[in-house]
């Protein structure tokens, strides 16, 4: 269930860490942790991410180090 007070911002990603888990610079040049929902990683959304590719994160106005993925 989405956040109503939550942040939408665009970055690109960076640097791939794992599964799920991308390392994303947004436009200000502010790094963040972006992580993919566990429903998305088991349909297979959370492969062929890459550097250099634009994401569209969502983030909470209480900690924006991190956001999770919506669409690429």
């Amino acid at each position: 269930m989405p956040c109503e007070d939550a942040i939408h911002v665009e970055g690109t990603v960076v640097e791939v860490r794992g599964v799920g888990l991308l390392l994303v610079s947004l436009v200000n040049g502010h790094q963040l942790l972006g992580h993919v929902a566990q429903r998305d990683q088991d349909e297979g959304f959370a492969n062929g991410f890459k550097p250099g590719q634009s994401v569209r994160l969502e983030m909470s106005p209480f900690d924006m180090s991190r956001g999770r993925v919506l669409v690429r």
